[in-house]
């Protein structure tokens, strides 16, 4: 498995190429996307398992989307059952990827819950919030720190990971191996492409709303219930779609049969 060795730039240019993904099939590509979403939102509310159940299939419901992703990409028409194909393709691999994160994200937990007592972990897992004198101590924010910079590597090894044991058939070891070099060796165009996603995801579509309710006062709330419609329906199916356009750059090869 060869890696490109990308420039800085190409970044930027994976969200635009994830957004002419979108472009060729925009109501199917998001109606597969709020699938996915409603899905783990589904398998999340299932007492006692579903949070484990819902990270053990995040391998597993990735590759179901790049597999629509590329179908869109080839003119194919995409039907509803797509978001279950990734569960055609080296399952066995993908769960152990899936098993492998829980395990990483736990082990990232516990070392925050032993700098904050736990704070941050009552957030995520729990769902609870604590009062706001745990949220500003020093503590939590060294947690969330430490948190984010122990999480790098990981997302790094997970980036391309699922879809090189479907698409490949590379065991777990070598899927996550080749995607956190992969990554690494094109660590610019990754910063760049983060850049893209925070302008395009968030500080764009903030300042728009913030001018909208400055000129329109009375439309705050209209504007405030709009802009998570647009996020979901639009940008996340671009955000989608760009992790498709960030793999077809940086390797050189692909089994278009897969």
């Amino acid at each position: 498995m060869k890696a490109r060795n990308l420039p800085a730039g190409q970044g930027w240019r994976w969200l635009s190429g994830g957004f002419g993904l979108f472009r060729k099939n925009r109501l199917t590509l998001s109606l597969t996307v709020l699938s996915y979403w409603m899905l783990m939102a589904a398998i999340n509310s299932l007492p006692v398992i579903g949070q484990i159940v819902a990270t053990l299939l995040i391998p597993v419901f990735s590759v179901s989307l790049m597999n629509a992703c590329r179908q869109v990409e080839q003119g194919s028409p995409l039907q509803p059952q797509v978001i279950f194909s990734g569960f055609r393709q080296n399952l066995r691999t993908l769960l152990v990827l899936g098993g492998a994160y829980t395990v990483a994200s736990a082990c990232i937990l516990g070392i925050a819950s032993i700098i904050d007592g736990g704070v941050l972990f009552q957030i995520i897992v729990m769902g609870d919030r604590p009062d706001e004198n745990a949220l500003s101590s020093g503590a939590f924010v060294m947690a969330v720190q430490t948190a984010l910079l122990l999480f790098i590597p990981v997302m790094m090894a997970y980036w391309f990971a699922p879809v090189l044991a479907a698409w490949h058939g590379l065991s777990a070891g070598k899927s996550l191996f080749f995607s956190l070099v992969a990554c690494a060796q094109n660590w610019r165009a990754f910063l760049a492409y983060a850049m893209a996603v925070v302008v395009f995801g968030a500080l764009l579509p903030g300042l728009m709303v913030g001018l909208l309710v400055s000129a329109i006062p009375h439309g705050s709330e209209l504007f405030s219930v709009l802009l998570p419609i647009l996020i979901v329906l639009i940008f996340m199916p671009t955000l989608y779609a760009s992790f498709y356009a960030s793999y077809r750059d940086v390797f050189v090869a692909i089994d278009e049969d897969a």
